[in-house]
């Protein structure tokens, strides 16, 4: 009799533990996800490129005569004004020179006005044919190569004062000096291997970067034209080295007319004011432009789950199963969002968050 009780709660125990397994294993089949159904969107995304900064005039400056390097007049980082003086070159060679070339224009004039004088002499005998036509052609002649030799003195001095006035070295235009690599007393001259500085013109800053060739030709085709799609380009954003973003916004000017081969992308130009002088020519960033895309599906980023080159989603069907699809979407996103170009249809319902989690033909909750 206890025999038969102690089998009869034995198997009553199994069952027992069996059907609480099959509980707990159909409990954990089941997994509650958030899930969205996809639906078609207006959007707006940016794209990033890396930038480079530049003035909108980079001048380098060099001497346009070879001499001792007597002044500089600036410092690094100071706003000049165009015709301002930078730099004074040693100038007493060159004020000889100019002394000599005036004193042989003198003597080429006074040689001029001798040889005037004896024309006229000779002409007046030619009249009263004392002289032969020989002499006065001679005479003539020789008043001739006075008057020759008094250009070439007066182009002598024109070149000995221009070299004079090179020694002053001036800003070819308005804004901020550069560095200075050489200091006074530093032989200087048109070869030298490095400038003398750069004025730099930072009141506006042109930020140059590169976009894929494909993306600038379907930008073109649908506006029209290479000036239409520049001109529909919206403004833009550059972020600075920190990751912070510079307070004022650029516009789109120019598209090179050369593809880079090396690269497939077509290099961009926008301005961008910079009437704090925060912007620095030679600086990096990265330039943000915002696309507007109308009508089209958009799936939350924590629902797509990226595998190499590949991306896919979890479709719940109707019974609450999940399954893998493989989707394409564009490269573009907020962080947030993506936007599906194919392998989905709007109202078809998806995990939302944590798709990473979830396995093939799971049921979901």
């Amino acid at each position: 009799m206890n025999v038969k009780l102690l089998m009869l709660t034995a198997i009553t125990t199994v069952a027992l533990l069996s059907s609480c397994g099959e509980k707990k294993q159909q409990s954990a089949s089941v997994v509650e996800f958030k899930t969205v159904k996809v639906t078609k969107q207006n959007i707006t995304l940016s794209s990033k490129y890396s930038a480079t900064i530049r003035g909108r005039q980079d001048i380098e400056v060099y001497p346009q005569v070879s001499g001792t390097l007597q002044r500089l007049c600036v410092t690094e980082g100071q706003k000049v004004s165009k015709g301002q003086t930078l730099f004074i070159i040693d100038q007493v060679p060159y004020q000889a020179a100019l002394n000599t070339a005036e004193a042989a224009l003198k003597a080429a004039k006074a040689q001029e006005a001798t040889a005037k004088l004896t024309y006229d002499s000779r002409k007046q005998l030619f009249d009263q044919q004392v002289v032969s036509e020989f002499d006065l052609q001679t005479a003539q002649n020789g008043l001739l190569t006075a008057k020759a030799q008094v250009a070439q003195a007066e182009a002598q001095v024109v070149n000995a004062r221009n070299s004079l006035s090179y020694t002053v070295v001036k800003s070819p235009a308005n804004g901020v000096v550069g560095t200075l690599p050489y200091r006074q007393g530093a032989l200087v001259g048109p070869t030298i291997p490095q400038a003398l500085t750069t004025v730099s013109d930072n009141n506006q800053m042109y930020v140059y970067f590169s976009i894929n060739e494909a993306n600038f030709l379907d930008l073109t085709r649908k506006a029209g034209s290479t000036e239409k799609a520049i001109s529909a380009m919206p403004a833009v954003q550059l972020q600075l080295v920190d990751g912070s973003i510079y307070e004022s916004t650029g516009t789109v000017e120019s598209a090179s007319g050369v593809v880079d081969r090396s690269t497939g992308s077509v290099q961009m130009r926008a301005v961008f004011n910079n009437p704090d002088h925060m912007l620095h020519s030679g600086s990096t960033g990265n330039v943000i432009m915002p696309v507007e895309y109308k009508n089209v599906l958009v799936a939350p980023a924590a629902g797509v789950v990226q595998i190499q080159d590949k991306h896919k989603v979890y479709v719940v069907d109707k019974d609450g199963v999940a399954h893998s699809r493989i989707v394409e979407i564009l490269p573009q996103n907020n962080g947030k969002e993506f936007v599906i170009t194919e392998g989905l249809t709007a109202g078809e319902e998806i995990v939302a968050e944590g798709a990473s989690m979830v396995k093939e033909d799971q049921k979901v909750k």
